[in-house]
């Protein structure tokens, strides 16, 4: 018989212990219920910790669920532990993986025509930090491959699902990550280089026939 309270128990052990972002289906298994009832438990555990203001928030991506720290409490953190080494991500991955989670699924020679410069090393780069990934391939004239965003690029932004990219005027706000995500990666960017980036896609489709 389905007993919420020890399916809740349960699921903040396995999510404790995994580290990873934990899916729905796979906690479920593991705890002997269905793939609803986890969620169920999974999304009241989330609004329990936030309604509760408790130093540790559940973040959801997708439907997965992952323990994490709240931003208030960086600066404590911060001097507990030993800063690590930054690592920054470069102006042109900057615009490379905005053009890609605006435009997924995209090619390369869509990135390439929107930027006016190859981006096969930039791809690549952004590749091995798992932010972008093949999503199939295209179509088109040698079926080309489709690259897409990741769920690490998902929990890098604080984002459950694409459905919320901001419009393009908010994007500043969720580039300037807080204390936690910067430790992980500098991504911080004005608007106005990123207006500049999307200016010159419109551009590209305003005169492609």
């Amino acid at each position: 018989m389905f007993n919420k309270k020890m399916t809740k128990s349960a699921l903040e052990s396995l999510m404790f212990i995994w580290g990873e972002p934990l899916e729905a289906k796979d906690a479920a298994e593991a705890c002997g219920i269905t793939k609803e009832e986890a969620m169920e438990c999974f999304l009241e555990l989330q609004q329990e910790y936030d309604q509760e203001g408790r130093g540790l928030l559940i973040r959801r991506i997708n439907n997965s669920f992952q323990y994490a720290t709240r931003a208030e409490n960086a600066d404590y953190i911060e001097k507990l532990c030993t800063p690590v080494k930054t690592r920054r991500l470069s102006q042109a991955a900057l615009e490379v993986l905005a053009i890609v989670a605006y435009k997924q699924p995209v090619t390369k020679s869509e990135i390439d025509s929107i930027r006016g410069i190859k981006c096969d090393r930039v791809i690549e780069g952004l590749a091995a930090k798992d932010l972008v990934c093949e999503k199939g391939r295209s179509e088109g004239i040698g079926r080309p491959i489709l690259y897409g965003t990741t769920e690490t690029f998902l929990k890098q932004f604080g984002f459950t699902s694409l459905k919320e990219l901001p419009e393009i005027e908010d994007l500043e706000s969720v580039l300037h990550m807080d204390d936690q995500d910067v430790e992980r990666m500098d991504m911080q960017i004005s608007i106005e280089e990123m207006e500049h980036v999307i200016e010159e896609e419109n551009d590209i489709n305003r005169y492609d026939p």
